[in-house]
């Protein structure tokens, strides 16, 4: 399970650096992808099912972390318009927020 960790710290440090680059929509796409992999170690740890894909994800968030799956669901759309619109600095922002917040959060669990 550490490797999950390991790699959604990478996808952090990748997300900083399209930040800092003005790559918004890349900084978007790796902070989100932090984000999921934080949760899916969150959901591993606490009920020992690993998600699958996004619709299990969002499944098991909104009946076991409500909370986290309201947050995460309102980042979702901001995800997908990465894919075909362009974001700005104010977006890569709000999810680079969250992705350090859902990490401390962990961080503080364990």
């Amino acid at each position: 399970m550490e490797d999950l960790l390991n790699t959604a710290e990478e996808f952090l440090k990748s997300g900083e650096e399209n930040l800092e680059k003005n790559r918004f929509n890349v900084a978007v796409s790796d902070f989100f992808k932090a984000i999921v992999i934080f949760c899916d170690y969150l959901i591993y740890k606490e009920i020992k099912i690993l998600p699958k894909n996004h619709v299990d994800r969002f499944s098991l968030l909104n009946t076991h972390f409500k909370e986290i799956y309201n947050k995460i669901s309102s980042l979702f759309k901001t995800y997908t318009q990465s894919y075909n619109q362009k974001l700005n600095k104010t977006d890569g922002l709000n999810l680079k927020k969250y992705a350090y917040e859902i990490r401390d959060y962990i961080k503080n669990k364990k």
